[in-house]
Parts: structure tokens; C-alpha cells; sequence
């Protein structure tokens, strides 16, 4: 029934709606897996430097996939990338399987490395398809299409942060991992059959000196959003859960449910972007507006650190200063998902959208390994000047982008 009616919308809403769905599972099994990682392996006694050691290859095989996944998907189409991603993240559940012994340092950097394949992939399909999925011209829709699907990723994100929380307490780590694969193995199946053949991919095969980017806007763009994310990482992937734990006794469950209401929180806003900024239909005005919220986002940071410094309710304004926080961080990352659609070429739009999430994935890295070792030597207030540090490179950054995209 469900396929039946499936076939008989419009092609290319039909094969959005697969590419979103194959989105949404991919990213609560990915969003699960890390906070099942972060909390489990903290109980075991292993320091905030240590955890962020576990995810270095998840984020430096991020840069790499970026790169060249953008190739192999012009080249293969991005129905094969993304059903590789999706390969791939349940050989990376497999490999947490093996007995509590096994899970050395090394072998969950393994497994992550493989996770951080997947997941760019799957990403760099998802983003990419949209632009191949969108009639020309369409820009209005191009921003809506690209906020929706960013905005319920990230969403789906935050239940799974929620629901490793929850799995950790209920079934615990191994039983947790072993449903987690069984489920996507299904979602693995299903796009195997229904995924059209030959999206995205181009009609003269891309060489592979062609991987880096020749577009002046994608270049800054990329710069701009390397360190966007590397500033929200350096103090929430690693320093901001051991924080709670650390200094306000949460237990793993409280932990995990407020970061989940955090990221769900977040992808709302990202998809209500367009109407945020009043620019449903129209076009962005990228300098000025990518400028002006990224200085926005600036500010808070900053005032977390000094109300964290005068010790003026602490807890209140770290939660209060975080909301805010997601708030905006949310509409400068739905203007980059969009804007980075919007200026790529359509034929071999992966290699654009690739590069730019490589991009992504250095300023993850260059977070995830700061917010560890930055916390560890000098604490959450410096993990928080640090962003302001980038988000201010960001903003600067982002006056080189073009007055408009009219002419993208």
C-alpha cells in the first residue's frame, strides 16, 4: 500500500521524500551512536581528552568522504553513495557487537572512522540531491526543500541523542547498538529497491584533479563554515556533556535528554529559517545577512563565558546562554546549507557540495579535538572564548560572499 502510493507522486518528490527518509534514519542512528559512545565510555572512567580521541577518525575520515565522495558520486550516482553510507553504518554497529573487552581505544576509533564515512556520505547524497531534484530557477523552494531536510535531520539528531540516553539506561550499551542495526539494516533494504538509478551523477565523468573547488563563493563559503561548526564543536561535542556531569552531578539520562530537547529545538528553528528571514521567495542577500547573523551569534558565547565567570547562576545561564545559542546558530546554518545549494553547479553538483562539506567536517574536527583538550587543561569558560574566537573569523569571513545569488 505504502509503495503503491508512493509511486504515484511526482518523480521528484517522490525520490525527495526516499532521500529524506534514508536522512532521518541514517541521522538518529548516528545522533544515538554518539552520545551512547560519549556516556558509556565516561562511565568506564575514561577523561573528556580520551572521548574526544574516539571521534578524531570520525572526523578526519569526514574530510576525506567529503572530498571524495563529491567524485565518486558524479561519477556513480549519489543513489550508490548513499546506499554505500547506509552500508557502512551498520558494519560500524557491527563492530561495537564484539565483547566488552574488545572495545579498546583503537577499536572504536575503528569503528568510527567507518561511521564518519557513512555519514558524510550519506549527507553529501542528501544535500546534493536536492539541487538535481529542484526545477531551475526555483530558489524560494530550493531554500524551503534545503531547510527542511536540514532542520528534521537535525531534529531526528536530537531524539537520537535522546533515545542513546535512553537505550544506555533501559537495555545497556551492546543491546542497544544490536536494535539499532537491525533497524537500519531494513532502511538499508528498502533503498536499495526504491532509490532511482543514475541521480545526480554527471553526464561527462568528472577527472579526479577536479575534487577542488574553482568557485570563488564556495571557497569562502567553506572557509566560513569550517569555522562556524568548529565553533560550535569546540564546546559542545565533548566539554559541554562532561560539564554537566562533572560539575552538576546530571546522570547520563539528564544529560542526554536535555541535549536531545536542545538539538530537536535547533532543527525546528533551522526549518522555519526561510520565514525567520523573510526570504521564502525572494533572494538571499548572502554577504549582508550571512555577516549579520553570524556577528549575532558571536555575542553569545562570549556572554555565557563572562556570566560562567562571575559565577551569576551558572546553571541558568549556561542552559539560558545554550538555547539562545542553538537558536541562532540554527538560521547561520540553514543560510550555508542553503546558499552552498544554491552555488552549485547543477552538473556534478556532489563535487560543490562536497568539498564544502569537507570543510564542515575539518572545522568538526578541529572542534571536537579543542573541546577535549582545551577543556581538559583549561576548562569549559576558555572551550567558550575559543568559539568566540571563530565565530568572529566566521563573520569576517562571510563579507567576501557575493551581495546576492541572483546570478548563481
Amino acid at each position: 500500500m505504502f509503495s503503491q502510493r508512493l509511486k504515484q507522486l511526482p518523480n521528484n518528490v517522490r525520490q525527495y521524500l526516499i532521500v529524506t527518509g534514508n536522512y532521518w534514519c541514517f541521522t538518529l542512528t548516528d545522533g544515538a551512536l554518539r552520545m551512547l559512545v560519549v556516556l558509556y565510555f565516561y562511565e568506564l572512567g575514561y577523561g573528556a581528552l580520551d572521548i574526544a580521541l574516539l571521534f578524531i577518525f570520525y572526523e578526519a575520515f569526514g574530510v576525506i568522504t567529503n572530498l571524495f565522495g563529491g567524485w565518486l558520486g558524479a561519477r556513480w550516482g549519489l543513489n550508490r553513495t548513499m546506499n554505500i553510507g547506509l552500508g557502512l553504518q551498520i558494519v560500524a554497529l557491527g563492530m561495537l557487537l564484539v565483547p566488552a573487552g574488545w572495545l579498546t581505544v583503537v577499536w572504536v576509533m575503528i569503528a568510527q572512522a567507518l561511521s564518519g564515512i557513512a555519514k558524510d556520505l550519506n549527507k553529501m547524497s542528501a544535500k546534493s540531491s536536492i539541487k538535481v531534484l529542484v526545477p531551475k530557477g526555483e530558489s524560494g523552494q530550493l531554500y524551503q526543500w534545503v531547510a527542511l531536510l536540514t532542520g528534521s535531520k537535525n531534529a531526528l539528531k536530537g531524539i537520537g541523542f535522546f533515545l542513546g540516553g535512553l537505550l544506555l539506561t533501559t537495555v545497556g550499551f551492546h543491546h542497544a547498538i544490536l536494535i539499532m542495526a537491525l533497524a537500519l539494516g531494513v532502511v538499508w533494504l528498502f533503498s536499495l529497491w526504491q532509490l532511482g538509478g543514475d541521480l545526480g551523477k554527471a553526464s561527462n565523468k568528472p577527472k579526479f584533479s577536479q575534487i577542488f573547488s574553482k568557485s570563488r563563493e564556495i571557497n569562502i563559503l567553506s572557509a566560513a563554515r569550517l569555522f562556524l561548526f568548529g565553533a560550535r564543536d569546540v564546546w559542545f561535542v565533548v566539554a559541554l556533556p562532561v560539564y554537566l556531569s562533572s560539575q552538576f552531578g546530571w546522570d547520563h539520562w539528564s544529560v542526554g535528554g536535555f541535549l536531545a530537547l536542545w538539538v530537536i529545538g535547533y532543527g525546528i528553528v533551522q526549518s522555519l529559517a526561510p520565514h525567520i528571514t523573510g526570504k521564502r521567495t525572494n533572494q538571499v542577500s548572502s554577504a549582508k545577512i550571512v555577516t549579520l547573523w553570524a556577528l549575532a551569534l558571536t555575542a553569545l558565547p562570549a556572554a555565557i563565558a563572562i556570566g560562567l565567570q562571575l559565577a551569576f547562576y551558572p546553571l541558568i545561564v549556561l542552559l539560558g546562554g545554550l538555547i539562545l545559542f542553538g537558536a541562532v546558530f540554527a538560521i547561520n546554518s540553514s543560510l550555508h546549507s542553503y546558499l552552498i545549494v544554491q552555488f552549485a553547479s547543477k552538473e556534478g553538483v556532489s563535487m560543490d557540495v562536497g568539498f564544502y562539506y569537507m570543510a564542515n567536517a575539518m572545522g568538526r574536527l578541529i572542534g571536537t579535538l579543542l573541546s577535549g583538550w582545551v577543556y581538559q587543561e583549561f576548562g569549559l569558560i576558555s572551550c567558550l572564548w575559543v568559539s568566540c574566537c571563530f565565530l568572529l573569523l566566521a563573520s569576517l569571513i562571510s563579507l567576501w560572499l557575493p551581495k546576492d545569488t541572483s546570478q548563481s
